[in-house]
């Protein structure tokens, strides 16, 4: 046994001891000493005889991720060396270079260099692949172990070897580091002359500031007579966040959230305490399976209230509160201790923790689940997880082929390719990809090697299966082998039927070559049906209006 695995059981020892002098008031106390205290001997007798040497660290962590993952998935134990990261989600702030990164074979690969921050002022481009740094080889590091040597202390010097595309010999590029912090609010800006547009990406430390800015200048500026809040994809973040966020279009002294725990120091009212920037201004809040948690706390209190009209998908059904606690050694305990209601009494926790989409987001909800509340105005919600918006618009469904383009970093490659030969282009909105373009492209892919499989074989894959094992296949072979002829993959033919969806992505990776974020954000909203949805309702007064006062005959768009 080592020594510091020693020291290690000593110290449980001793607390499993010091538990022993506690009176217990109750069974449930006894069972708590008890476990514990069963737990202490189980990892004493498996480090003593185990075959092999046991790390005591690794050990601990895991028994512990497992035992919180019995309870929900937000309850998590966060071990001294993760506080940074978790730091980074609640402030949107770290020490380091500012840029995105991933693996590209046995490289890290430069995906996004942020505008204005170090990466960026130093020179360095998307598609950059890192080969040292600090003259340390970084071939097979992972992400994470990269992540870590970027990240460091505000203005302490680094040094990048990259290989550039284009260039035969590596570049070396010296930046100091900076502190980092990421807006919660990449982008706004006017859809057309009436409508504002405010993306927030996440509730970090001052975002209702950033999003109050956001709409004084739309409203000053550029006179905007509406606006969409896009909460599409936001995970959530801080509550009082979402409370203020909310408070920039709810009066003063509404209810806006309220919690309810097992113990009464969590049941607790969250008013709007500020004086609205606008609580009239007509507002449309976009929401899908991935807003979550503060995300659903706002468009759930728009919606109960019938301040504004929500639409999109149904959210995630995150509606668990989570307060940090200290732990011994530095390490924090994120623990679960209530749940969110909205203004009209439901809670947008999913019912089920366990069946759910494979985002994580909330499933088929059996009608016999869930309950109906009524909003400010008498219309009909739900509960049983998430909020469903006003309007539904379901999402495009991408083709197998684009998938394979982006999964592959086909599309980021050729992108890479054309900044190499293009200094600049047109902004987002009048830069057109043009059909010379594309047969650019096209030649481009006929030089590397395409490996996708059509949803339309996959289906056909899966009934062969199917027929193979109920002993059907036999009688329907020859019909089978027709449609495997009909449907063998013709790349040259599938580029073309989804030419549009290829060429907006195209669009989007190049407005991020040469405008940052803000210009994948700009071509992102050019074809954008929910954007174009939301435009429609706030254009349309009267249906704007008839939703709010529950006239609306709710209505379900699918994109074909």
């Amino acid at each position: 046994m080592t020594k510091k695995l020693k020291i290690f059981l000593v110290i449980i020892g001793i607390a499993f001891t010091t538990i022993s002098f506690y009176a217990f008031d109750d069974d449930n106390n006894f069972e708590i000493a008890k476990n514990l205290d069963v737990f202490y001997t189980l990892f004493r007798e498996v480090n003593i005889f185990y075959v092999d040497e046991v790390d005591a660290g690794d050990l601990m962590k895991k028994g512990i991720d497992a035992m919180l993952k019995t309870l929900d998935p937000y309850t998590n134990y966060i071990p001294e060396s993760a506080i940074e990261d978790y730091k980074f989600m609640t402030t949107g702030q770290y020490g380091g270079i500012g840029a995105l990164i991933r693996k590209s074979g046995d490289y890290i690969m430069i995906t996004e260099p942020y505008e204005g921050f170090p990466a960026h002022l130093a020179g360095l481009k998307a598609g950059d692949i890192i080969t040292k740094i600090n003259d340390k080889s970084t071939y097979k590091k992972t992400s994470k172990q990269i992540s870590n040597i970027l990240k460091g202390q505000p203005d302490t010097e680094i040094e990048i070897t990259v290989k550039r595309f284009g260039n035969d010999q590596p570049l070396v590029i010296k930046l100091n580091r900076k502190e980092i912090k990421i807006g919660s609010v990449p982008y706004f800006g006017m859809i057309n002359n009436e409508i504002g547009y405010v993306r927030l990406s996440r509730f970090t430390r001052g975002a209702s500031k950033d999003v109050s800015d956001a709409v004084r200048e739309l409203k000053t500026k550029s006179n905007a007579k509406s606006i969409i809040l896009d909460l599409r994809g936001n995970p959530g973040g801080l509550l009082h966040e979402a409370v203020n966020i909310s408070n920039i279009f709810i009066p003063k002294g509404e209810e806006i959230v309220s919690t309810k725990g097992k113990i009464s120091q969590w049941d607790k009212v969250y008013t709007a305490m500020h004086q609205s920037v606008d609580d009239t201004i007509p507002i449309v809040v976009l929401v899908n399976r991935g807003s979550a948690s503060a995300s659903e706390i706002v468009s759930g209190a728009i919606q109960d209230l019938d301040r504004g009209v929500v639409i999109g998908e149904r959210t995630f059904g995150k509606g668990l509160v989570q307060t940090t606690r200290k732990l011994s050694y530095n390490a924090q305990l994120k623990v679960t201790t209530a749940k969110y209601y909205i203004p009209s009494g439901r809670c947008i926790q999913a019912l089920d923790y366990t069946h759910r989409n494979d985002d994580g987001s909330v499933g088929k909800i059996p009608d016999s689940l869930i309950t109906k509340f009524t909003t400010r105005n008498g219309r009909e919600v739900f509960d049983g997880g998430g909020v469903l918006p006003d309007i539904i618009v379901k999402p495009e469904i991408m083709s197998n082929i684009a998938v394979s383009f982006v999964r592959k970093s086909t599309i980021f490659n050729y992108v890479t390719y054309f900044t190499h030969n293009v200094d600049s282009v047109d902004i987002p909105e009048k830069f057109t990809f043009t059909d010379a373009n594309f047969t650019q492209f096209k030649s481009y892919i006929d030089t590397i090697d395409i490996d996708y499989i059509s949803a339309s074989r996959e289906g056909l894959d899966e009934l062969i299966d199917i027929c193979k094992k109920e002993k059907y296949y036999d009688l329907v072979k020859t019909e089978m082998k027709d449609l495997e002829s009909k449907l063998e993959r013709n790349t040259e033919k599938d580029i073309e039927t989804f030419k549009a969806e290829i060429t907006e992505l195209i669009t989007e990776e190049i407005a991020s070559r040469y405008y940052y974020q803000k210009g994948r954000l700009r071509a992102m909203l050019l074809n954008d049906p929910i954007i174009k949805k939301a435009s429609e309702v706030l254009s349309e007064k009267e249906k704007y209006t008839s939703i709010i006062d529950g006239t609306f005959i709710k209505e379900e768009i699918e994109k074909k």
